[in-house]
């Protein structure tokens, strides 16, 4: 249970009506994206009202059609875990159903402008909140909402701490592992066509990493034989990526590709 915990019931929320979800690979951390008030450093009592008024503001999205607050938790400055959708349900922060079904959400109350570092209380918070979901379900894995989907989320300050290993403020930070590096554009190709047929580890990393991206659109494998399924699953990418056109065709390009984050092999 976390140290500073507040329920649904002491929100005068009733319970989630959102999906089911019992397991996913881990937690993706998040932050709101817009400006937040520095006001919320000094009073907890804005840090709920903020709280409410995402709920409030999601359930009025009718294009979305949220069913509840996106996030499973919230983390304040002061160091409360705030519940959203809570234990055991899919998320409705991710980007996508895959995505969502992938990861669990956490949201810092930091934003792009205003409140933009986290205190080392909601740091704290948000490993209550990962350690909880870990407890009830959720794996190991500890993302940005920027690992498999293309935006700013959750911003620069948080993102740099996840890169660490999201460590409690004071605690050890965990290494982040190691990733493939871009092998050059030449690497994926047989003169003007994809390199069809070329055999690599490096192509089965890339295909389950566009698998865990909700970007496969694999029948079989992926393997490490170059075939036609990789090379519309990673142009799939390239278009979530916000690439367009000749842009978003085969092959990879750096900057996709770092973004990607395809363990080393």
């Amino acid at each position: 249970m976390a140290k500073k915990l507040v329920t649904r019931t002491t929100l005068g929320w009733p319970a989630s009506a959102a999906p089911l979800q019992k397991t996913t690979r881990g937690v993706k951390v998040h932050y709101e994206g817009s400006p937040v008030s520095t006001k919320l450093l000094t009073d907890h009592g804005a840090c709920l009202a903020e709280w409410k008024a995402i709920r409030k503001s999601h359930l009025a999205n009718t294009a979305e059609g949220y069913s509840d607050i996106a996030y499973n938790y919230g983390a304040c400055p002061h160091g409360y875990l705030l519940e959203g959708r809570g234990i055991g349900k899919r998320t409705g922060a991710n980007g996508n159903q895959d995505l969502n079904r992938a990861h669990y959400a956490i949201v810092g109350l930091v934003g792009s402008s205003g409140l933009t570092d986290p205190t080392d209380a909601m740091l704290n918070a948000i490993r209550d909140g990962i350690d909880l979901l870990r407890n009830n379900g959720a794996g190991n894995e500890i993302k940005g909402h920027r690992d498999g989907y293309a935006t700013a989320c959750p911003g620069g300050p948080l993102y740099a701490w996840v890169q660490q290993g999201a460590p409690r403020p004071g605690g050890t930070p965990t290494p982040t592992p190691a990733c493939e590096p871009f092998p050059g554009a030449t690497f994926f190709m047989n003169g003007s066509k994809p390199a069809l047929g070329k055999s690599s580890k490096i192509f089965t990393a890339m295909g389950r990493r566009l698998v865990s991206v909700g970007c496969g659109k694999y029948h079989v494998g992926p393997g490490p034989t170059l075939g036609t399924a990789d090379v519309a699953s990673y142009e799939a990418w390239q278009r979530k990526c916000g690439h367009t056109g000749t842009a978003a065709k085969w092959p990879p390009g750096k900057t996709t590709w770092d973004k990607l984050r395809i363990p080393n092999v």
